[in-house]
């Protein structure tokens, strides 16, 4: 009886390509109506994301708070406005109530998450705002003594500079109350003296970044628009970080600078032009340098910020669009359309966020850069500068 051969393996599935950082920005221009599509935007994310659907945690980055910041923020702009036959400031109550709901999960604030990701400090700088409580205000102000432990982080998104944010956010709304505004004067000083007081560079991590989430102009940005005195005490540190520029237009994620990779709010040239035109009236001995590296950056987003990363402000063609201006501005937004990103996905050029809803990594963000379009309002981030 002869031996039989053995089959031969089925050869392996082939992986698939990965997926291209960005695609290329080589169709016309091209724009679409920014109310409609911030009306869109706003019902998909009540619909496939109404607030018991939003899981906890997140501070004003994603999260129940971060989506009910976006609809605090409208309600201003939009104080007539109607979804669902309900105002845009019933849906922030409501996503702040399944924050609340989840209120014993929340660790609170400490040395190493003391930023706008904090879920605590978020909600009372929230409510201090909308409701103009004054325990509120000096609850959120003692916890400056966390933010100023020796190991506390001085980043936007877990440190210091988002706690400056947070206090800002409060501060707009009680000028009229002299106690409460020394109050928040007094926790804004000793703050900003211990980040300046820190080591330089400073570092998140253990490592020099760059970037407005984790960096150094995120820092300094949160500084400045906090109390623009310190300006000139950070103008040399600015000008240094000025000089991290590419030759592309881009910036390093981080010192020293290795490859010119991201082009992304979060690490690269749209965080850095989008601070830059926020506090560069703050430095007029660099204002030349500065529009200089702003028009230089903005060449690279065009050229490199169609993202396949799902439409967002932190790392997507959203935020990349709000360190653009005119045309390229309206041209960016055509692609963070439902339509654009159903054709994305089906094309497989689509990496899908993690947090869908979020101010910051999806659809809220979205709707944020639809109404920034839609009333002309300054090109700036909500959570970030626009404040």
């Amino acid at each position: 009886m002869s031996e039989q051969t053995a089959p031969a393996p089925a050869p392996a599935p082939a992986e698939p390509a990965p997926i291209p950082r960005y695609f290329r920005n080589d169709a016309e221009l091209s724009r679409r109506d920014p109310h409609r599509q911030l009306l869109a935007s706003l019902d998909r994310l009540i619909t496939e994301y109404p607030p018991h659907k939003v899981p906890p945690g997140g501070g004003l980055y994603y999260g129940p708070i971060s989506v009910a910041y976006l609809f605090y923020a409208l309600h201003k702009i939009y104080p007539d406005m109607l979804l669902d036959e309900y105002p845009m400031n019933t849906w922030s109550a409501a996503y702040i109530e399944q924050a609340q709901t989840s209120i014993k999960q929340y660790k609170g604030p400490s040395p190493s998450k003391c930023g706008v990701s904090d879920d605590i400090m978020s909600l009372l700088a929230l409510y201090a705002a909308t409701a103009k409580d004054q325990d509120t205000v000096k609850e959120l102000c003692d916890f400056a003594a966390v933010t100023i432990e020796p190991e506390a982080s001085n980043e936007w998104l877990y440190g210091r500079a988002g706690y400056l944010y947070l206090l800002r956010l409060v501060r707009g709304a009680f000028t009229d109350n002299k106690e409460i505004m020394e109050l928040i004067e007094d926790t804004t000083d000793e703050v900003i003296d211990n980040i300046m007081a820190s080591s330089r560079p400073w570092k998140w991590h253990g490592k020099a970044y760059v970037g407005a989430v984790h960096g150094a102009i995120g820092i300094i940005t949160q500084i400045v628009l906090t109390d623009p005195s310190w300006a000139p005490k950070l103008e040399a540190e600015l000008g240094a970080l000025l000089s991290y520029q590419y030759e592309s237009g881009n910036f390093p994620s981080s010192l020293p600078a290795g490859r010119d990779r991201l082009v992304q709010f979060c690490h690269g040239a749209p965080g850095v032009v989008s601070s830059l035109l926020s506090i560069k009236r703050y430095f007029p001995e660099l204002e030349e340098r500065i529009d200089r590296v702003i028009a230089k950056g903005r060449e690279c987003i065009w050229e490199r910020g169609l993202l396949t990363k799902e439409p967002c402000l932190c790392h997507g063609i959203s935020g990349n669009a709000l360190a653009l201006d005119g045309q390229q501005f309206e041209h960016f937004l055509t692609y963070t359309t439902g339509h654009e990103i159903k054709s994305m996905a089906k094309d497989g050029m689509l990496q899908k966020s993690d947090d869908p809803s979020a101010l910051w990594c999806g659809e809220a963000g979205r709707a944020w850069a639809w109404a920034v379009a839609d009333k002309g309002l300054e090109k700036r981030f909500l959570g970030y500068n626009d404040m």
